[in-house]
């Protein structure tokens, strides 16, 4: 972000103004967006959701997100890199400036299943808000990504600062309860491909792109994955597959499914 100059109408020549120095957010802001891009470079397209904006450090003073921005610890992972492993110290969060992530989870019998998919501008790690203790879950890039992140010592201090921070939390951890809401309700429809149809458009205007041909998921999606997303199981999965695709809802081609009819607004 460049400075910005601002001229009085009080009849003085610009020559005789100062030029207005820039705020500390605009500072910290510029230097955020300064170094994620230069990390970044070319391959990864970065969120304009920036630390500044999110709802965790709203009412921050200026200078507390100027020295926040600074100490924030910038990873570039490439495709298929873990950023972090089940059962390692859950001390760490993230925001996802470019990319997207995997949270999986190894089950006893060694199977992985897929939890969710987060997207640039969301978090992971989350649970580092809650308790000590161990990430649940992996996290794994879907393609090149890079995060800013935190540990836990610098966040507390920001809770005791600045208390309005833990309400935005509270307030966000409420729209994550009704969104996992959402997703039994739509687990409880008993028709199979109903069912894959529904978690297939969440996916699609989530994360999906758009085309002439309709919402477009770039990145591929197992059979066991969907099957943990429906709650059904992959030999269900497949015959649904098969009767969307019959029906024209779905299009396979290139490792990518086409949503031709969802409606993209």
């Amino acid at each position: 972000m460049k400075a910005a100059f601002g001229w009085g109408s009080l009849g003085k020549k610009p020559s005789q103004m100062r030029p207005r120095q820039p705020s500390g957010l605009e500072r910290g802001d510029a230097e955020m967006a300064c170094r994620c891009e230069e990390i970044a470079g070319k391959d990864i397209a970065l969120s304009p959701t920036c630390i500044g904006h999110l709802w965790i450090f709203k009412n921050l003073a200026p200078e507390e997100l100027q020295a926040l921005t600074h100490e924030a610890s910038r990873k570039k992972l490439a495709k298929g890199e873990a950023l972090f492993l089940q059962g390692d110290p859950c001390d760490e969060m993230f925001l996802i400036k470019g990319g997207r992530i995997k949270l999986s989870k190894i089950l006893e019998d060694g199977s992985e299943l897929t939890l969710d998919i987060r997207k640039a501008g969301d978090f992971v790690g989350e649970n580092m808000f809650s308790e000590e203790g161990e990430y649940p879950v992996s996290a794994y890039s879907l393609e090149d990504t890079l995060t800013c992140g935190f540990d836990r010592n610098q966040f507390e201090q920001l809770v005791l600062s600045q208390p309005n921070v833990g309400l935005q939390i509270i307030k966000n951890l409420s729209e994550r309860i009704a969104w996992l809401t959402s997703r039994v309700g739509s687990m409880a429809v008993t028709n199979i491909e109903d069912r894959l149809y529904r978690v297939l458009s969440s996916v699609a205007k989530e994360h999906g792109a758009k085309s002439p041909r309709g919402m477009v998921i770039q990145f591929p999606l197992t059979h066991e994955d969907l099957g943990f997303l429906t709650g059904a199981h992959r030999v269900s999965i497949t015959r649904a597959m098969k009767a969307l695709k019959s029906a024209g809802k779905i299009i396979h081609e290139d490792r990518k499914l086409i949503l031709p009819s969802l409606e993209t607004a």
